[in-house]
C-alpha cells in the first residue's frame, strides 16, 4: 500500500513537470509569434514585399553626337540580345551548351561569359550574345521554357552611320573593363551590354553622354518570372553633343587626302572651332562596339599607315620649313635682324668642320626676311638662328602653341618638342652645340610638332598674336549640361604687330608671288587668296653621295622619304581660317601637301563664307 502511494506521488510530480514544460514551450512559442506578427509585422511585411517586387535599373539613351549643322554622326539603334542570370541557371556551362544548339557561340564568347560571371555578382544578368537577328530571337524565344535563367532583352546599341568618316574625333564605345568598374561607382556599368566611351569625344564627354539611369519595379512570382510592371521611372537621357566639325568639309578633306598616311586640320582663327580634322587611313568604330576579331585587330595594329592613330593630335613630325616663321619672329622681336637686312646664300654655310646645305643647289643669292620666307632659304635661317639662339627660338615657339599640348578636348594628344639648352641638359646630360641651333632653326633636329599645333601656330600668326585654343565641342560641357561657349577673349601673346605683319607678308609671297615655293598652289579666286608656308622634313640623315645622286622621291623606299607639310591662312584680306596638312613620306611640301591644302581651303571658304569667285588676281 505504501509503495502504491509513492508510485502515484512520483507519477503526479512527473506529470506536473511535463505539463509545466509544455506550458513553457507554448508560452515561448506564443511570445515569439506575437513578436513576429505584431512587434515585427511591418519589417517582415516589407521583406515579403521585397521578395515579391524586383527592382531593375534602366539604362538611359546615350546622347547623340552631331556636326555643327545638326547632321548625326553617332546615334542609337535597337539591339536584340540574349542574357543569362547565373543564379537562375543549373550552371553556366549547361546553359551555354543548350544555347549553342540554337544560336552560334564561339570559344571567345564562352571565355568572355565566364570572365563576366566571375566579375559580377550572381544575380547580375550577363550578355551572352548581342545584335541578334530576328530569326535568332525567335528561335531562342521558342526554347525559353527549356532555358532557365535565359531571357531576351531589347537594348540600345551605339551606331556610327558614317562609319570611317570622323572616326578619330568621335572615338568609340566598348564594354567597361575591370579597371573601369573599379574607378567608376556608377551602377549603370554593371548593366549587361552597357557601353562607355573609350576614345575620342565619346570618352572625353562620356559622363554627359551617358546620362542617368532610371528604375523599374516588377512583380515577380516565386521563381522570379515577371508578372507585371508596377512602376517605372525613366532615367535622364544623355545630352546631345554638337561638334564644331562641318561634315561636308570633313568628307571633302578625307577624300582629298585619299589613301595616303596623312592629316589635315582647319580651324577658325578667332573662335578656336576645329572645322576639319581628318586622319587617313581611318577605321570603322562600329567594329569596336560589336567586338573585333583577332584578325581585324591584327590588321589594324600592323598596318604601316597606323589607321588607329589620330594623326592631327597624336603624330609628331619635324615641322621642317613651316617652323621658319617662329625663327623669324624670335629674330625680329630680339632685334637680331631687321626686315630689310640681307643675308647672302651661296647654297651652304660652314660652321667649324661642318657644312650645312641649303635646299637649293647654288644658293638664293642676297635675300631680306620676306624673300627668305618666300624662297624658304635655309642659309638665311641658319644665320638668323645662330644670331638669336636656341633659347629665344624656344620661347617664341612655345608662345605660338608648339612644344606642349594645346588642351584640345580630345584624348591622346601628344606635346611635340621644342628644345632648348635646359631640355638637352636634363634629357641627355649633354651641353647644347652651336650646330644644333642651325639644324633646329630650319625645323629639323629635335623639333617635333603635331598638325594641330601647326594649325594653331598659323592661326595665332593670322589673328595678330592672340592665344586662340582649339576645341571640337561647340558647346561647353559642365557636368551633364551643355552651355553655349561665351565669346572668346584670348590673351595677347605680346608680340609686336609689326613683326607679325612682316611674317604674314612673307607667307603671302610664298603663295602669291612668282618664285614663291607654293606659287603653283595659290588660290586665284578673288577674296579667297591664301598665305602659307611649305615644309619638307627629312626623316633620316642624307649623305653627301645621296645628295649628289639627287634621287627622285619615288625612287626612295616609302619609309625613307621626306614628310611633306604645308601651313596657311585665308583669306589674306581678313583672315578667318588656318590649315595644316601633313603627308607622311610624301616628298616635297609644295608639291605633295600644298595642292591638298589649296583644295581644302578653297572649299572651306566657299562653304563657310559663301564667297562667290569673281576674278583672278592681276
Amino acid at each position: 500500500m505504501y509503495h502504491d502511494y509513492d508510485r502515484a506521488k512520483l507519477f503526479t510530480r512527473r506529470a506536473f513537470m511535463l505539463a509545466g514544460g509544455q506550458a513553457t514551450l507554448v508560452g515561448a512559442l506564443a511570445a515569439r509569434m506575437y513578436y513576429l506578427q505584431v512587434v515585427e509585422a511591418n519589417k517582415y511585411a516589407l521583406e515579403a514585399e521585397g521578395n515579391r517586387i524586383s527592382m531593375q535599373l534602366l539604362a538611359p539613351p546615350r546622347g547623340l553626337i552631331l556636326d555643327r549643322n545638326g547632321v548625326a554622326m553617332a546615334i542609337n539603334q535597337h539591339n536584340y540580345r540574349v542574357l543569362a542570370v547565373p543564379e537562375q541557371t543549373p550552371s553556366i556551362d549547361y546553359t551555354l551548351d543548350q544555347l549553342s544548339r540554337i544560336i552560334p557561340l564561339s570559344d571567345g564568347d564562352r571565355a568572355r561569359i565566364h570572365k563576366d560571371a566571375r566579375r559580377h555578382r550572381s544575380f547580375v544578368p550577363i550578355t551572352v550574345r548581342e545584335n541578334l537577328s530576328w530569326e535568332e530571337v525567335a528561335r531562342v524565344e521558342v526554347n525559353i521554357p527549356d532555358l532557365p535563367g535565359v531571357v531576351i532583352d531589347v537594348g540600345q546599341s551605339r551606331f556610327y552611320p558614317l562609319e570611317q568618316l570622323g572616326a578619330h574625333i568621335l572615338g568609340y564605345v566598348s564594354a567597361p573593363s575591370e579597371a573601369d568598374l573599379g574607378n567608376d561607382a556608377d551602377p549603370l556599368l554593371e548593366l549587361p551590354g552597357f557601353r562607355i566611351g573609350k576614345s575620342g569625344v565619346e570618352k572625353i564627354y562620356d559622363p554627359a553622354l551617358r546620362g542617368k539611369g532610371g528604375k523599374s519595379e516588377l512583380e515577380v512570382n516565386a521563381v522570379g518570372r515577371v508578372i507585371r510592371e508596377l512602376k517605372r521611372e525613366e532615367g535622364q537621357p544623355g545630352i546631345n553633343l554638337t561638334l564644331t566639325l562641318d561634315l561636308k568639309l570633313q568628307e571633302f578633306a578625307a577624300q582629298r587626302l585619299g589613301d595616303q598616311s596623312a592629316a589635315a586640320v582647319v580651324m577658325d582663327i578667332h573662335t578656336g572651332d576645329v572645322i576639319v580634322m581628318a586622319s587617313t587611313p581611318s577605321f570603322d568604330p562600329n567594329t569596336f562596339n560589336r567586338g573585333l576579331s583577332s584578325t581585324e585587330w591584327s590588321e589594324l595594329i600592323n598596318n604601316p599607315y597606323a589607321p588607329l592613330t589620330n594623326k592631327p593630335i597624336a603624330a609628331q613630325y619635324p615641322p621642317g620649313s613651316t617652323f621658319k616663321p617662329m625663327v623669324a619672329l624670335a629674330a625680329l622681336e630680339s632685334n637680331s635682324v631687321t626686315p630689310d637686312q640681307r643675308v647672302f646664300c651661296p647654297g651652304y654655310v660652314q660652321l667649324g668642320n661642318f657644312v650645312f646645305h641649303c635646299w637649293k643647289h647654288g644658293g638664293h643669292g642676297s635675300l631680306d626676311l620676306v624673300g627668305a620666307i618666300k624662297n624658304s632659304c635655309d642659309v638665311y635661317f641658319y644665320e638668323i638662328a645662330r644670331r638669336v639662339g636656341i633659347d629665344r627660338i624656344h620661347d617664341m615657339a612655345v608662345r605660338f602653341g608648339l612644344g606642349s599640348a594645346t588642351s584640345i578636348d580630345l584624348p591622346g594628344e601628344r606635346p611635340g618638342l621644342i628644345p632648348d639648352r635646359e631640355w638637352k641638359r636634363t634629357a641627355m646630360g649633354q651641353p647644347w652645340h652651336p650646330g644644333e641651333t642651325l639644324v633646329n632653326g630650319i625645323g629639323q633636329g629635335y623639333v617635333l610638332a603635331t598638325p594641330l599645333q601647326l594649325a594653331t601656330m598659323a592661326a595665332r600668326i593670322a589673328n595678330d598674336g592672340y592665344g586662340v585654343v582649339p576645341h571640337v565641342a561647340r558647346d561647353a560641357i559642365v557636368g551633364t549640361e551643355a552651355h553655349r561657349r561665351p565669346p572668346p577673349n584670348w590673351p595677347s601673346l605680346e608680340v609686336s604687330h609689326a613683326s607679325l605683319a612682316v611674317v604674314r607678308q612673307g607667307m603671302f609671297a610664298v603663295c602669291n608671288e612668282p618664285g614663291g615655293t607654293a606659287y603653283r598652289e595659290r588660290i586665284t579666286e578673288d577674296g579667297m587668296w591664301m598665305a602659307g608656308k611649305t615644309g619638307t622634313a627629312q626623316v633620316r640623315h642624307i649623305t653627301a653621295r645621296e645628295r649628289e645622286a639627287d634621287k627622285k622621291n619615288e625612287e626612295i623606299p616609302w619609309k625613307e622619304r621626306d614628310h611633306a607639310l604645308f601651313v596657311a591662312f585665308a583669306p589674306v584680306q581678313t583672315p578667318r581660317f588656318s590649315i595644316a596638312v601633313v603627308v607622311e613620306h610624301g616628298g616635297h611640301g609644295g608639291s605633295a601637301a600644298g595642292p591638298i591644302a589649296h583644295d581644302i581651303m578653297l572649299e572651306v571658304q566657299k562653304r563657310m563664307l559663301g564667297i562667290i569667285p569673281t576674278m583672278e588676281p592681276g
